[in-house]
């Protein structure tokens, strides 16, 4: 079984690809690949600049990522409420490419903030509309107050509820 996963988020210091580099910790025996979406910065989709440039290599590359899975684990970072410009620019020129950009994959969704709701404003909207792309939701967490319930020495949740809870939602692509 092969996982890809991923932050969707562009920030160097990203919380959610902390969350996501830890959720993966509880697979074993599984082939992992964690994307950067920053190896995958594309101009700002329009179709315009489809017409006038085509579809991108780049865009292409993280489609046949995807393809070349069995199941995905995506953290969203929220951004007014939505997905960061970096998640929704990669995932516009996909859609355009290849409408059911999940394939039909298994998933998790996560999402984490330093704030009270973590990210379940995203989460939300990840989770209704991952079925229009072919994305198969198995479990979905956010995690609020990043900074109270992870430990950044570590690399480790140390609320043990949250950590019960992730370890089930990431055992449930198995």
């Amino acid at each position: 079984m092969k996982v890809l996963a991923f932050a969707a988020s562009s920030s160097k210091k990203s919380i959610n690809k902390k969350l996501v580099t830890y959720a993966l910790s509880f697979l074993k025996d599984v082939e992992i690949e964690l994307l950067d979406l920053n190896d995958y910065e594309l101009p700002l989709f329009s179709v315009d600049k489809e017409k006038e440039t085509g579809q991108p290599f780049l865009a292409q590359e993280f489609l046949r990522k995807i393809g070349e899975s069995d199941a995905l684990i995506i953290s969203f970072a929220e951004h007014n409420r939505s997905y960061s410009v970096a998640y929704k620019n990669i995932f516009d020129w996909c859609s355009r490419i290849k409408p059911k950009v999940f394939q039909g994959k298994p998933m998790v969704l996560l999402s984490t903030s330093p704030g009270g709701r973590g990210g379940a404003s995203v989460l939300a909207t990840a989770e209704t509309s991952a079925h229009f792309f072919a994305g198969k939701v198995k479990a979905s967490l956010s995690i609020s107050n990043f900074e109270d319930n992870f430990d950044l020495e570590s690399n480790t949740l140390i609320n043990i509820e949250l950590q019960v809870q992730l370890e089930r939602a990431v055992k449930s692509l198995l």
